[in-house]
């Protein structure tokens, strides 16, 4: 798989701690109008073996939080970060200094190893499979080996990162839609190498006055981004503010503003922070693991914890998770928990429709609730998914008229100077010497071979035939690119949607097979997750010239590494703890369940289903507005009628995913979050209140322009504390996990 990946001429090679430039003397390879920048190392094996072993902590930690609460986190910028604080802290030994496409090379390979929790099912399909009932499963199998989970896992890897290679020019090069979290991470990397903001190089765009820390936050139900709009992050929140984010346009030389690098915070205090915060949150790992009562603190009564599981577990962790998804996801999420949890649940409960124990999934209040989880996340997952294919169907049409009405002679030949302009616009998108993409008989050859072998596996596994696992596959590719298109605009891969269509279609294939219909389900979320993956880091590369290939090469790696690494971590947590069980409730797993039940004409609970219908028309209304509010001429009149911006609205505009993880979840998860997200917007306010007033007892204004950089400052302070929050736990778990398991 490497000899294409290494036998480039053009990529400067690594002898011997010797850098040895292949390139002419022109050091930018150019084809059309990109350059690709080859006097720096693009692919090195010291990026991947970082990359991988970053990677393999995030995917450790992303692991023990999605089997808790559904949360998984690509982290992206955090695997920037910390890759680069790696090298920086070597640089005085190292012959060859750590480039920025280098960086996106490791981020790239870190994402791909973290992410497989999630793309591999374990967080949701895997679980919902041992949770089967004996005349479900129907003597099909629903626990697996080790050797079976590997298996299972290089079935799903591969057919959605070769799928994602040819939607690279169509997406990133011709239509350069944002992909706001791919963005955001090329921002970082710029900012950490000194380099300017490359989206200055681009077509302008609403945001690209400032650096979006918009991280990739998923839940494990189908890998959903509750990343809606430009700006939901705590961390963009501190980076970017409705007054000044719109940067002023004095030129106060945006070129020496964005060369006068916001890493002016000494690396040995960054490093320091992240070490702190580790070990702070590796602390609370090792008291709750000896004191377990500390993990949920009653501290609003005995009452309400111990009839209505209202609790707070102080885990620093969470609180990290809470800064990552921002402030407005947060209080949407608590917003969830509390229509959940303080009305619903115990309405449910005292009218004896959920007689049950509340936490108990199938006869108390919590199963009861899942499914006005289910039907919020359902009904904005299937409207996202609608706008994002009506606008596809418009823009096929539209081009379709266009080339309809190309200019033509008397006899109906095309003008020569049409099919020279056409020639010339399609050589222009060949952005790059194709020695750096992905050969396509690799591609498509790859796309061929991943799907045989898919179909090969599931049925060896689960003796489903091939010819349905072909349609699985059929089906999860167009709805990839409804997913990736979706990622673009708005940062938001609505894979949930993808997955439950993809159920809804399986319920009329394999009617009864809820085994197949859940295995179909989490092949179509593989697939979109793993494009949608894979196309925010070409994004990145895009934006950095680094080579696709390389990333492709990247990718590839850390998706075969992460399979083994993630099947084993599954079988110790399996070994030490009961899967579902109170350590580890797996909601995501139960979402799974419920859709495949309910697709197969198993029952309702009594009296849900006009909450489920209320709900659901709400949140099909949601997405439809938040659709208007991304068209100025909708959303000038509302904002200017509310007297609030365009941004703020789009930015605070309900998330009917974060409200379902309020519901699915149990309120201590939540509750955490929200502190965390609320701590640090109250703190970056006041840091930043405190510079207005020095910088006024000094007889001058702070501008726009520096109050954006004081919130790019504070952003990245707060992605590194928050970083070191969710890896401490999760690490310190692992090993406490390890301990356990060979004790």
């Amino acid at each position: 798989m490497l000899y294409w990946v290494r036998n480039i001429r053009l990529w400067p090679v690594h002898r011997f701690g010797k850098h040895v430039d292949h390139a002419s003397d022109n050091d930018l390879v150019q084809n059309g109008s990109h350059l690709v920048d080859v006097t720096q190392p693009q692919f090195t094996w010291r990026a991947v073996v970082v990359g991988l072993l970053f990677g393999t902590i995030l995917c450790f930690s992303n692991l023990w939080f999605g089997l808790q609460s559904g949360w998984i986190s690509m982290m992206s910028l955090q695997a920037s970060l910390v890759g680069f604080a790696v090298f920086k802290a070597l640089e005085h030994v190292l012959s060859v200094p750590f480039g920025p496409a280098e960086n996106v090379i490791l981020q790239t390979t870190a994402v791909a190893t973290a992410t497989m929790p999630l793309a591999g099912g374990f967080v949701g399909i895997l679980p919902a499979l041992k949770m089967l009932d004996s005349d479900e499963a129907n003597g099909a199998r629903t626990q697996l080996n080790f050797g079976q989970l590997c298996a299972w896992g290089m079935a799903l890897t591969f057919f959605g990162v070769f799928f994602a290679v040819p939607l690279r020019r169509q997406m990133v090069i011709k239509e350069k839609l944002r992909f706001p979290s791919g963005t955001a991470t090329a921002q970082m990397i710029s900012v950490l190498h000194k380099r300017p903001d490359p989206t200055l190089d681009e077509e302008p765009t609403a945001q690209s006055t400032g650096i979006q820390i918009n991280e990739c936050d998923r839940t494990g139900d189908g890998g959903v981004r509750l990343r809606r709009q430009e700006s939901n992050t705590a961390a963009d929140s501190i980076g970017t503010n409705d007054s000044a984010s719109s940067a002023e346009p004095e030129n106060i030389s945006v070129a020496s503003a964005k060369a006068d690098s916001v890493d002016d915070v000494q690396w040995a205090v960054k490093l320091v922070l992240l070490c702190v915060s580790f070990l702070m949150s590796g602390g609370y790992a090792l008291l709750a693991h000896f004191f377990p009562a500390i993990s949920a603190l009653p501290i609003f009564g005995s009452y309400l914890s111990e009839n209505w599981a209202w609790n707070l577990m102080p885990s620093l962790s969470y609180a990290g998770q809470g800064i990552i998804m921002g402030l407005p996801t947060c209080i949407w999420m608590l917003t969830g928990a509390v229509a959940g949890w303080g009305i619903l649940s115990p309405l449910a409960k005292t009218e004896g429709w959920a007689p049950g124990p509340v936490t108990d999934w199938k006869t108390g209040s919590r199963g009861w609730i899942l499914w006005v989880s289910l039907a919020v996340m359902i009904a904005e997952s299937m409207i996202s998914l609608g706008i994002v294919a009506f606008k596809e169907i418009y823009a096929l049409y539209y081009r379709l008229r266009h080339y309809r009405h190309i200019a033509t002679s008397a006899d109906g030949v095309p003008q020569p100077q049409d099919l020279d302009m056409h020639a010339a616009s399609n050589h222009e998108l060949d952005e790059v010497d194709r020695r750096f993409l992905v050969p396509n008989w690799v591609t498509w050859g790859g796309l061929v071979a991943s799907t045989c072998i898919c179909m090969g596996i599931v049925k060896a596994l689960f003796d489903i035939p091939v010819y349905d696992t072909l349609i699985a596959v059929a089906l999860a590719l167009p709805l990839a690119v409804l997913g990736v298109r979706a990622l673009g605009e708005t940062d938001l891969n609505p894979v949930s949607g993808i997955g439950k269509v993809s159920q809804v279609v399986f319920a009329g294939v394999m009617p009864g097979n809820l085994v197949g219909n859940l295995i179909a389900g989490g092949i179509a979320e593989a697939g979109a997750q793993q494009a949608g993956d894979l196309m925010q880091d070409l994004k990145t590369g895009h934006l950095l010239s680094a080579s696709p290939r390389a990333q492709f090469a990247g990718q590839m790696i850390g998706s075969v590494f992460s399979v083994f690494i993630t099947a084993g971590a599954y079988l110790l947590y399996s070994k030490v703890y009961d899967i579902p069980g109170p350590q580890f409730p797996v909601p995501t797993a139960q979402v799974w369940l419920d859709m495949a039940r309910l697709v197969n004409g198993h029952p309702l609970p009594p009296h849900v289903w006009p909450f489920i219908i209320g709900f659901a028309l709400l949140f099909v209304v949601l997405p439809i507005g938040a659709a208007l509010m991304n068209s100025a001429a909708f959303a000038e009149p509302v904002c200017r009628r509310l007297a609030i911006k365009q941004t703020t609205l789009q930015r605070w505009w309900p998330s009917g995913i974060a409200f379902a993880m309020g519901i699915y979840n149990a309120p201590n998860f939540t509750l955490m979050r929200a502190i965390g997200a609320i701590f640090v917007s109250i703190v970056s306010e006041l840091l930043v209140a405190r510079s207005k007033r020095i910088q006024r007892a000094s007889g001058a204004e702070i501008s726009g322009l520096q109050e954006t950089l004081i919130r790019r400052r504070l952003g990245i302070l707060a992605i590194i504390m928050a970083s070191g929050f969710v890896l401490g736990e999760g690490t310190f778990s692992f090993f406490i996990l390890l301990s356990q398991a060979f004790a």
